[in-house]
């Protein structure tokens, strides 16, 4: 056990290592935005639909498989932001020995807003969390509605009630700004980190993260627009 340890200790410390896991981890993360996004999108079908894709979150492996969900990807989030701040680290001092402090400010400032984007959207999940999981400040945890002639949780409800709160869906809007901005440099880089994109292809792969990130602000952002501006399912 203590050899696997220490193996596993030595491939973190490496560069390599580090990288493999922002991009491990990246990916996990690029995959769970957009399915997350694909049932959000549920709510513009209708309540049933909403409320059936909710109950069977809830009810996936007995109840716990929302759970192991959320906590490995809390746990992603964490290892990719911890990672990616070490890596800014170690690439800043080699910069700074090679090149000087001037070249080191340019050349870091695309990561170092990269940080501060991952930074808040850790920020937002810790809050998004508390306002529709823990129900933090709210009752919507005793919203219930029919399903099939089962009571369940009442996700329609509840989604329209909190983004109908201006202070939330407002706080919503700026993550997904934020997010899709670290998505379209990351989901490019990706490809970049585990060795796909070459000089030829790289333009490609360029285009493909910033058209997924656009698909992913559109796509989230259309939901408290539509509830807080427009009036939805009032």
């Amino acid at each position: 056990m203590s050899a696997v340890f220490e193996s596993l200790t030595r491939f973190y410390q490496s560069s390599i290592g580090k990288k493999t896991l922002v991009a491990l981890t990246g990916a996990m993360l690029v995959l769970f935005v957009l399915g997350h996004m694909i049932g959000n999108l549920l709510i513009f079908v209708g309540p049933h639909a909403i409320n059936e894709y909710g109950h069977f979150l809830q009810t996936v492996g007995h109840g716990m498989g929302v759970w192991v969900a959320r906590i490995g990807l809390l746990a992603a989030v964490v290892i990719h932001i911890v990672a990616t701040i070490q890596l800014t680290k170690a690439n800043r001092a080699a910069r700074e020995q090679r090149y000087g402090c001037e070249a080191t400010q340019v050349a870091s400032r695309s990561s170092r807003f990269m940080i501060w984007s991952g930074l808040t959207l850790l920020a937002f999940i810790v809050y998004h969390l508390l306002h529709f999981t823990a129900h933090a400040g709210n009752n919507y945890g005793s919203y219930m509605t029919d399903l099939d002639g089962h009571q369940v949780h009442d996700v329609y409800k509840m989604v329209i009630a909190g983004f109908s709160w201006a202070p939330a869906a407002i706080f919503y809007v700026i993550a997904m700004l934020m997010l899709c901005s670290h998505l379209s440099h990351g989901v490019s880089s990706l490809f970049q980190t585990l060795g796909l994109a070459t000089n030829k292809t790289w333009p490609i792969f360029k285009f493909v993260g910033h058209a997924y990130a656009a698909l992913i602000l559109v796509g989230n952002c259309s939901i408290p627009i539509a509830i807080w501006v427009f009036g939805y399912g009032h």
